[in-house]
């Protein structure tokens, strides 16, 4: 939904299905900008705004694109009505700016359904059992429109971006990446949360826990996409199904923890209480005379890592640790694939690949599945492309 010529692409698209009878509920996303714009302006005024008003300011970009469509959708002469999350019965926690969806009743949306009305839902956005407004988090229209397709059972749930599906690698770094007809759960679970830009994570664990099969396509062209459905036998076979590079990330360290038992509790739990997401984490053996001392690291989003830097050096004075050190400057790679289960010798490999290319491993998580390790960034694009050519090429 980048603009108005955009909207009114949507809105053909739509007919389209109309006219063949579909019953149809549309989730859109602010235009192209417009949330960065409202967070923006948030900032000049105060570096960490309250996240209620925040919810309160970014709900405004899926009420103009909700209203944007629908009036595209009269022009062509097609009824249709807009709803806000709250209007069409999406009903979250009260965790501001990263809410979780509870429960959706869409009694409203099934009435105007049966009247012969479009219906166009605001994502990224619901209210609390108390009345307030929250959003979602990134990802959040993706994951209203998976939602929605499961409470309303729907027969197809079709996710539109600017890519014709799940690739490889991303195509604007691996030029040869190939598109993939189909992905599992959990291979397209691990991509999204690893960086992969084609989905979020969340919305993949929703739709693996209520069974909602989804395409992944292009809202650019007519191209078949990808499908994300359960795991098949044929997929096993494929060892990677795909790289991926996340340039979000930043590390945290903090230096000369006292090594005994609940610090590490009480600095993760000091995080989560924050809602800040941790990713990676590394400790270092103990070192030092006395009571053992050790290094903790982890990994955030970068845009929580103010955040994270607050929260820890609130616990200085409680833990006695020596200093908070941060890097931005880092990338995590990352490989997928179901096939790594039941085959030998990935990581070496991996590792091999990297070493020949001069590249430097900061961090290492692995899984059944996955394979991720932290680089500097400045490597990064240079790394994927030969962990690429390496394992699916």
């Amino acid at each position: 939904m980048g603009n108005v010529d955009r909207i009114k692409n949507v809105a053909a698209r739509v007919a389209k299905y109309h006219a063949q009878g579909d019953k149809i509920v549309v989730v859109v996303s602010a235009m192209s900008g417009v949330t960065d714009g409202l967070i923006k302006l948030a900032k000049d005024i105060m570096p960490l705004p309250s996240e209620r008003e925040m919810d309160v300011l970014l709900a405004t970009g899926e009420q103009q694109t909700i209203a944007l469509t629908a009036i595209a959708l009269h022009r062509l002469g097609i009824q249709a009505v807009s709803l806000t999350g709250a209007q069409a019965g999406i009903v979250t926690d009260g965790v501001h700016t990263k809410a979780k969806i509870h429960n959706i009743t869409p009694k409203k949306t099934h009435e105007f359904l049966a009247s012969g009305h479009v219906v166009i839902v605001a994502g990224f956005q619901g209210q609390t059992p108390e009345g307030q407004i929250t959003t979602l988090g990134r990802g959040g229209s993706d994951l209203t429109a998976i939602a929605l397709a499961a409470a309303l059972k729907a027969d197809l749930c079709q996710i539109y971006t600017d890519v014709d599906g799940v690739y490889t690698a991303d195509p604007r770094i691996v030029t040869n990446a190939t598109k993939l007809a189909e992905i599992s759960y959990d291979e397209m679970l691990e991509l999204a949360s690893l960086g992969a830009k084609v989905m979020q994570s969340r919305s993949v664990e929703f739709a693996k826990k209520f069974g909602v099969i989804f395409e992944v396509r292009s809202s650019l062209n007519d191209n078949p996409g990808t499908i994300v459905k359960e795991e098949t036998k044929n997929m096993e076979g494929v060892v990677v199904r795909g790289v991926s590079l996340d340039k979000n990330q930043a590390k945290v360290t903090v230096v000369k923890v006292p090594d005994k038992p609940g610090v590490a509790a009480r600095i993760f739990k000091a995080l989560g209480d924050a809602t800040v997401n941790v990713d990676m984490i590394v400790q270092n053996i103990s070192h030092g005379t006395g009571t053992p001392q050790t290094d903790i690291s982890f990994t955030v989003d970068k845009v929580d890592l103010l955040k994270a830097q607050n929260v820890i050096n609130s616990l200085k004075e409680e833990l006695g640790f020596h200093d908070v050190i941060t890097a931005e400057k880092i990338g995590k790679l990352s490989i997928v694939g179901v096939g790594m289960k039941s085959h030998t010798g990935v990581a070496g490999r991996l590792f091999e690949t990297l070493a020949r290319e001069g590249v430097n491993i900061d961090m290492i998580s692995t899984s059944e599945i996955k394979i991720s390790v932290v680089i500097d960034i400045s490597k990064g694009e240079t790394a994927m492309k030969a962990v690429h050519a390496t394992f699916v090429n």
